[in-house]
């Protein structure tokens, strides 16, 4: 006999706290070893957390929707069915919500204290705007993880000055080991005053009899924040290319049974993010990133593939994606894309992405001005495809309306560092090479 504890798990070196979003399994209920138990919501990626333990739950210390600090006892797990069974009802009654500024980091041995009293974070040196108002930027930095405001506070470093590498900009462990080997000032200076214009407060909005009011889940929150912050870092500018994919409907037709043998699916977004993964390595500035004064120019070529959810939008990563075939890079977007439905992605599949392509022209969108995904600088969109009338030119010099199939693509850039120049012989290149894609390549 023995009762397991079942702790809210850290889902990567930078995450702090996770949401219980939803428990699939009830009290009392039996449950296998590594079957899903609940599932929850952090600043990287939502995910199915499987039981570490075959027996009953028997008790649920953490509700739907609360949000609680890494490694604290979410539930109890009774591998006596018999002792499960006779267990007090009370030691079941789930705790109440424990405000954000209020919870309390799980005792040893896991046990949460009853009447736990507030227990103060540690205090970033994130100083506030001069009208008190905090924007989504600043909230996240402040945020970083207790390891990395720990650095900050020993080395008295102001996290509000370094650019942040990781999720939405938050600062990195790398990031600030990295600016205290440069010689970060033993006190960080005052902010001097910005000429920034104040964050705008959205109305408050009233809801009419009949309304349904639904909160913002997670992983929408984060998606706000984070689009909100985009637009307000880098000065977007938006180029449309307009893309005949005969040659590449053709190749789908001539080798679909052989790319099915294989296990690869050569969908059409297979092939842009083919184009685009070898053009990448061509066009370095379209690849990098920017913190601060500074480019980053990576060099591995990381491409996001955004994937629209029931409950939000999520981006997993395929790495070093210019080194994998055409066959190899259809498997692994497929691979990403139905782990994220099924919320069996891992942090890192998530992360270190250097560019992103997003494709809303499977739900019929002609183009689109996506929002750049921080730190990259471009993301490419991908509009509809379908057979359309085109003027062609033909051997003999003369110009036909010919039935082809055709698309557009976009590409939002940050006009901080890639100038126009730049993102149009990128689409370029990308056009060219998928209007003559080689027939050896798939």
């Amino acid at each position: 006999m023995a009762r397991i504890d079942v702790l809210m798990p850290q889902m990567g070196e930078s995450i702090a706290e996770g949401t219980l979003s939803k428990w699939l399994k009830k009290l009392g209920d039996e449950v296998k070893r590594d079957e899903p138990l609940f599932e929850i919501s952090t600043d990287k990626v939502d995910a199915e957390i499987p039981a570490p333990t075959a027996g009953v739950l028997a008790e649920i210390k953490v509700q739907e929707g609360q949000t609680v600090p890494v490694q604290t006892l979410v539930a109890v797990i009774e591998t006596d069915k018999a002792a499960a069974a006779t267990a007090p009802k009370a030691a079941a009654v789930t705790a109440p919500p424990v405000a954000a500024a209020q919870r309390a980091p799980a005792a040893p041995g896991g046990a949460v204290p009853a009447a736990a009293p507030p227990v103060p974070r540690p205090s970033s040196p994130v100083l506030p705007k001069g009208d008190g108002a905090e924007t989504a930027e600043e909230r996240l930095r402040r945020k970083s993880t207790p390891l990395v405001r720990k650095i900050a506070a020993e080395h008295q470093v102001d996290i509000a000055t370094i650019p942040g590498t990781g999720f939405a900009g938050r600062v990195t462990k790398q990031d600030i080991l990295s600016v205290i080997e440069r010689g970060a000032p033993a006190v960080a200076p005052a902010p001097s005053p910005q000429p920034l214009a104040p964050a705008v407060a959205a109305p408050a909005v009233e809801p009419w009899p009949g309304d349904r009011v639904e909160p913002f889940s997670k992983i929408r929150k984060i998606t706000a924040d984070h689009m909100i912050m985009s637009r307000r870092v880098s000065a977007h500018v938006t180029s449309f290319f307009e893309v005949d994919y005969s040659r590449v409907a053709e190749l789908r037709r001539k080798h679909k049974a052989t790319g099915a043998e294989r296990g690869a699916n050569l969908t059409y977004l297979a092939f842009i993010a083919k184009a685009c993964a070898e053009n990448l390595r061509k066009h370095r500035i379209v690849n990098a990133a920017v913190s601060g004064d500074t480019i980053i120019y990576r060099q591995d070529v990381n491409i996001g593939i955004a994937v629209a959810l029931d409950w939000g939008l999520i981006v997993p990563v395929v790495k070093r994606a210019d080194e994998l075939s055409l066959s190899g890079l259809a498997r692994a977007i497929s691979d990403l894309g139905e782990r994220a439905r099924t919320k069996k992605l891992s942090p890192d599949e998530i992360q270190r992405g250097t560019f992103t392509i997003t494709n809303p022209g499977v739900f019929g969108s002609y183009a689109g001005a996506p929002i750049i995904n921080q730190p990259q600088v471009a993301i490419l969109g991908v509009g509809a495809i379908e057979k359309r009338p085109k003027v062609v030119t033909l051997p003999d010099g003369t110009d036909t309306i010919a039935i082809r199939t055709m698309g557009m693509v976009s590409m939002s850039y940050d006009h901080r560092v890639v100038d126009g120049a730049d993102a149009d012989r990128f689409l370029a290149d990308v056009k060219r090479t998928l209007e003559n894609f080689p027939d050896g390549a798939i």
